[in-house]
């Protein structure tokens, strides 16, 4: 009982964290942690994060809320006619960029578990004439998808927010389609996080920082779900751009953001 306690703590702690960003009006000055202004604005975020001037004026205003560590984009091989599942898709932004790459035979699913972002995803949707996304209120524990129906799921930065990262490789192992793959951007530890990080939950847990996983404990848990294939490559460049998330707080010296993916046998 008690770690269910936490568990819907943190989860009501990081969604109230995103409530606040997704009803401000335009392009919030954040990045993942809660912050104001700590990285610039969203464009430049992104930019660094290794987002095309392309696909970043491709998406309706408001979309890119600049909440991401890399870009899954770049490594999900998308082809047209394609099912592509976002696990945390806020304002739609990678949702909206996999759209243009699946085409009208395709479909683009967003779950996010935060109402006001769907919501705003809903309706950059609408404001950009998307017609093959569909998003979804829910959490990534317990995706309201059905069994092997997804071929491709992408995610940025935000599996790390789940306290139950097993579940939610899990969930994503039976959506998925035989043959189906992950390509996704997120934190991970690179070494032991100090207690006082560790245990920051209204900071640095929201933040994408005290929640992250090592690359082994994902590689272990990603196998157990029944994926193969698994890679788990952290970006030694990222640590450049971490430094200004909490300044002062030396959290590069303990986090890279990683590709990881996975194929579904």
């Amino acid at each position: 009982m008690k770690n269910q306690v936490s568990h819907d703590q943190i989860r009501q702690n990081v969604r109230s964290r995103y409530k606040e960003i997704a009803i401000q009006e335009g392009e919030p000055n954040s990045c993942c942690p809660p912050a104001p202004s700590c990285c610039g604005s969203a464009h430049d975020i992104s930019a660094q994060m290794g987002y095309s001037s392309e696909e970043l004026t491709a998406v309706p205003d408001g979309a890119n809320l600049g909440l991401g560590c890399g870009n899954p984009q770049a490594i999900a091989e998308l082809k047209p006619g394609e099912v592509v599942l976002d696990l945390g898709s806020g304002g739609g932004f990678d949702c909206f960029l996999a759209s243009r790459q699946v085409g009208e035979t395709g479909q683009v699913i967003g779950v996010d578990m935060t109402p006001e972002m769907v919501s705003r995803a809903r309706s950059n949707a609408i404001k950009g004439g998307f017609t093959n996304t569909n998003f979804r209120l829910g959490e990534i524990e317990h995706l309201p998808v059905p069994d092997q129906t997804v071929n491709v799921i992408i995610s940025n930065c935000v599996i790390n927010l789940s306290p139950d990262k097993q579940q939610v490789f899990h969930e994503a192992f039976r959506v998925m389609r035989p043959g189906g793959r992950l390509a996704i951007s997120d934190v991970v530890t690179t070494t032991e996080l100090p207690a006082e990080i560790k245990n920051d939950l209204d900071v640095l847990y929201s933040g994408c920082i005290s929640g992250a996983s090592s690359v082994y404990e994902l590689k272990t848990m990603l196998k157990q779900s029944g994926f193969k294939d698994v890679v788990v490559e952290p970006k030694e460049e990222s640590r450049t751009f971490f430094k200004d998330w909490v300044p002062g707080s030396k959290v590069e010296d303990y986090i890279a953001s990683a590709v990881i993916k996975a194929i579904k046998p």
